[in-house]
């Protein structure tokens, strides 16, 4: 008889083959950690199937080796039964005591099998159809073990396992309960957190504030991409109004800045065009007509909009030194005046005094080439003060307002046509006094006293004119 291996021999054994049965067996729909395996493992070998010993489950289905098998002289393996020994296989090559433990091992695998699937329908991690399937499963392959250990008392305890299942089927529906409220709950919170993004997004579709709004944007992708996933279609259609909604205020903005850029473009050729035209001016001396052009420029400027921040602030610094740069030159050239408009005024000031020095004027001729070799020496004189210049200009234009006078006469009455046409007035008058004055003789001779007054009234009026232009008359004899 070759000496069988102590059941001392194979705990760590069987502890090594429980692990691993664990990790390659995890239960349905579930990954186990390797520190969940250890509870496990540790729950099959401290909780005891029913009907068996206090010992772990593990244990006392597989039981002392040197009970329930033996190695043959010829390196057969058995595994001795209630109906007698049974050949299981060899392993060739080796000792006994490995022979055995070969064997010790399958039986340890099973054992470990029906002890886990014992522990996952006590967890209710197990659909009880498949626990049902999974008892069906171990029936055949427990008859079919060419293993050592006690058989026996391991397919008595399998045939335990579907009262155990019956038992535990009420906390796996209470689980499965419990599980999918847990699973509504999170959905309800989940579109709650999805719609209210949307809601916000579409808020912001007609925003203007594009570089916050955008920003905004960006943050509530990021919390949509962490928020939980719900139903495909719910998902699909919450997405979709939330993807919209950016799609709208990111058009809007585009066509904005498009506009903007197109309206920028604009203003900066217009703007480039005055600030030409301002540093082609930059140099010149005709103050006055120049300073106005500046200052119509700069209406220009202020009526052409406002472009690009970069462009205007570069565009305006040029404009500005165009103008300061004329100005300048202007004022500079001011104060060096300052002094000769003095002395001028002097100079304007005495020369008044030449042109008043014409009135009354006697001889017009004469007065009026006194006054034009004047006023060339008048035009000569440089700038004097605006303010002086109005009164002077005023002084001058009345001198020169009675020279004209004064020749509009002279050329009227040496006029030979004018003396003529007075010639013709006066003749025309007298012929009309005399018709009038026959007509009043006529009437009164005829008794006709009011046809005679009207007839004198009219020849007397028109005494009164031959008066005056016989008056007239006497002036182109002068």
């Amino acid at each position: 008889m070759v000496p069988r291996l102590s059941f001392s021999q194979h705990q760590t054994q069987q502890s090594m083959m429980l692990s691993a049965k664990l990790i390659a067996t995890p239960p349905h729909n579930e990954i186990w950690s390797p520190e969940i395996v250890q509870r496990k493992v540790n729950l099959m070998e401290n909780t005891s199937t029913p009907n068996l010993s206090s010992t772990g489950a593990a244990s006392a289905l597989i039981g002392d080796p040197a009970k329930f098998g033996r190695v043959g002289e010829d390196g057969t393996v058995y595994v001795i039964t209630p109906t007698g020994d049974r050949a299981v296989g060899s392993y060739p090559g080796k000792s006994p005591e490995e022979a055995l433990a070969y064997f010790v091992k399958k039986f340890e695998m099973a054992a470990s099998e029906v002890a886990l699937l014992a522990a996952r329908i006590r967890s209710g991690a197990m659909v009880p159809s498949d626990a049902h399937e999974a008892v069906n499963k171990l029936r055949s392959q427990i008859a079919e073990l060419n293993g050592v250990g006690d058989l026996v008392n391991l397919a008595e305890s399998l045939e335990k396992i579907p009262a155990l299942i019956t038992e535990h089927e009420g906390a796996y529906v209470a689980r499965k309960a419990a599980q999918a409220a847990e699973r509504e709950a999170r959905k309800v919170e989940s579109t709650a957190i999805k719609e209210k993004l949307v809601a916000e997004a579409e808020s912001l579709v007609d925003s203007v504030a594009w570089k916050v709004t955008t920003a905004r944007l960006k943050v509530l992708l990021e919390e949509w991409k962490k928020a939980p996933r719900l139903d495909k279609k719910i998902d699909a259609q919450l997405w979709k109004r939330f993807s919209s909604s950016r799609n709208k205020f990111d058009k809007r903005r585009r066509t904005h800045f498009a506009n903007l850029a197109s309206e920028h473009k604009k203003v900066a050729t217009t703007k480039e065009m005055i600030v030409k035209e301002g540093e082609s001016l930059a140099n010149s001396k005709d103050w006055l007509n120049t300073a106005k052009q500046f200052k119509s420029l700069m209406d220009q400027w202020k009526a052409s909009g406002r472009g690009k921040k970069s462009t205007d602030a570069a565009l305006w610094s040029r404009f500005k030194a165009a103008q300061d740069t004329f100005f300048a030159a202007k004022n500079a050239d001011m104060d060096k005046r300052k002094g000769s408009m003095a002395e001028n005024l002097l100079k304007r000031e005495a020369m008044i005094t030449e042109f008043e020095a014409l009135l009354p004027i006697t001889d017009f001729k004469s007065a009026k080439k006194k006054f034009y070799d004047l006023m060339s020496k008048w035009q000569k004189i440089g700038m004097t003060d605006r303010k002086k210049r109005a009164s002077f200009d005023a002084k001058i234009k009345k001198v020169e307002d009675e020279i004209n006078e004064l020749e509009r006469n002279y050329q009227r009455k040496s006029d030979p046509t004018a003396k003529a046409q007075a010639n013709k007035v006066v003749q025309g008058l007298a012929e009309a006094i005399e018709n009038y004055e026959k007509q009043a003789a006529k009437a009164e001779a005829a008794g006709q006293t009011a046809k005679a007054m009207v007839a004198r009234e009219a020849a007397a009026a028109r005494r009164v004119w031959l008066e005056q232009a016989e008056k007239g008359l006497t002036d182109f004899t002068n």
